[in-house]
């Protein structure tokens, strides 16, 4: 006796479909509307984004800030090599007023204070290149440092430091490598003057 095979009825698409649990139609829904799509990926990608601009913009703004104070610290050395700046007159004080004044462009908030300048005579340029720079609870020391240069054909070496505030409060601690964030900004010019009146 045969047997006659019998279709199977869930070959058939719909009952396929109707054969599977159906998912509720809210999800249903949900997974197939693309509408808000780009505001989650906007969301999502945003704060790195910020993050990445504000770091580029405090690097650069710092480094031009760098990049004045080095040329400040040049001009007022020629002026005290040259002698335009008599070592009388080489005062902290006149040192640091010609600086900021110099800075004035980038010095963010009270520009003396956050200035720090070491001005010696030295025997030999030996002598100068073995000076350190030293800290001590996450500031600078200036233990030794003085603004004392010498007469006309002295050597003579001049250290600026500029405690830089970090202007992003959240890149402040990861920035920063002084108390207070602030970074350290430094720049150092040796010479010997030339012969001037005393």
């Amino acid at each position: 006796m045969g047997t006659t095979m019998t279709p199977d009825l869930c070959e058939q698409p719909d009952c396929r479909r109707q054969a599977r649990p159906a998912r509720p139609r809210l999800m249903r829904r949900f997974a197939g509307d693309r509408n808000g799509a780009t505001a989650v990926e906007f969301t999502l990608l945003a704060l790195p984004f910020a993050l990445l601009v504000f770091a580029i913009l405090e690097s650069c703004i710092s480094f031009a800030g760098q990049q004045v104070m080095a040329n400040a610290t040049d001009t007022v050395a020629r002026q005290i090599r040259t002698g335009q700046l008599r070592p009388a007159q080489a005062t902290e004080s006149e040192i640091k007023s010609r600086l900021c004044e110099l800075m004035g462009v980038l010095a963010v908030g009270d520009c003396q204070s956050n200035l720090i300048v070491d001005l010696r005579e030295y025997a030999t340029f030996a002598d100068a290149a073995k000076q350190r720079i030293k800290f001590a609870d996450k500031d600078i020391d200036t233990t030794g440092f003085a603004v004392k240069p010498g007469k006309s054909m002295s050597k003579n070496m001049m250290r600026v430091f500029y405690k830089w505030p970090v202007m992003t409060d959240f890149l402040a601690k990861s920035t920063s490598n002084l108390a207070g964030n602030k970074i350290l900004h430094f720049t150092t010019v040796t010479w010997q003057n030339e012969p001037f009146d005393d």
